[in-house]
Formats: C-alpha cells, sequence, structure tokens
C-alpha cells in the first residue's frame, strides 16, 4: 500500500514489493493489470495537476490517502477486502489478504507453475514454506490417477 508512484511509471513489465519484515518480491504484471495501471495513472496525473494548481502538495504514494502516513494502510485494505467480498456475496469472514494470497498460489501450482517460481512470486526466503502449497497438487494428482489409469477403473 505504501509503493511510490515512481515504481509505476514507465510501463514496467514487473513490480518489485517490499513486503513484511523487508522481503522483496518481484510481482508480474499482467495485461489487465497494465491497463488498469496505466488508467490509474492518468487518473493520477489528473488530479495531481488540479492539487498543483491548487498550490497543494502532490503524494509520491501510488495509493494515496488524506491519513497521517499519507498512503492507504494494510489494516485498511483489509476492511475494503470485506466489503467487496460482501458486495459480490461472499462470506466476508472467508475472505482475507492471506487467502487471496493462498489461493494465488495454490491456482498457480495446480495449473503447472514450478515450485520455485511460486516461492520467487510470494517472496518465501525457505522453499519448505511454499512447499504447503503441494498438498493441492497432491489432491489433484490422485484425483488424475483415479480418473485416467487403467488400473484404477473396476470391471
Amino acid at each position: 500500500m505504501s509503493l511510490p508512484i515512481s515504481v509505476a511509471r514507465g510501463h514496467p513489465q514487473f513490480l518489485l514489493i517490499q513486503g513484511k519484515g523487508g522481503k522483496e518480491r518481484i510481482v508480474p504484471l499482467s495485461d489487465p493489470a497494465k491497463t488498469a495501471l496505466t488508467e490509474w495513472l492518468s487518473f493520477r496525473d489528473q488530479q495531481d495537476e488540479l492539487l498543483k494548481k491548487e498550490g497543494k502538495p502532490v503524494s509520491s504514494f501510488l495509493f494515496p490517502s488524506r491519513g497521517k502516513l499519507g498512503h492507504y494502510t494494510r489494516h485498511w485494505f483489509y476492511q475494503k477486502i470485506k466489503e467487496w467480498a460482501l458486495a459480490g456475496g461472499i462470506n466476508p469472514d472467508l475472505v482475507t489478504p492471506h487467502t487471496i494470497r493462498h489461493a494465488f498460489a495454490t491456482h498457480l501450482l495446480a495449473n503447472g507453475a514450478d515450485l520455485r517460481i511460486i516461492q520467487t512470486l510470494l517472496g518465501h526466503a525457505d522453499i519448505s514454506t511454499t512447499e504447503i502449497y503441494t498438498h493441492v497438487l497432491e489432491d489433484r494428482l490422485r484425483e488424475l490417477v483415479i480418473e485416467h489409469h487403467p488400473l484404477s477403473r473396476r470391471n
């Protein structure tokens, strides 16, 4: 939430994010994410021009707020996720930044992503932390064997 706006300038393919404990991770941007980022920057630039005309300071943060930190907080984001879940008809108790992160990793693994790549994307220092997600792959592999292996069929 405290990314400087400068990291988003120049049509980046990736963002370098500093997470908990100062850990850095690389976040690739999909085409829809790049489009959304371009639109957000255009909106921000328009807002910044208005602020400048009024003699007000312009924020250096990608997601500025009027709070004392000058950017949105993790707590704000947590609350927004709950609101968005509710608006989408999803039980907000089931949706947190952690569950979204877990789903991201699980979907990547289930669709063939390499565990080391997922480790890098999540910013895990130790691969054993990332290996927690392999239980999903094990379930999928078991399902595939039962469904497709001729010896698993009963006549």
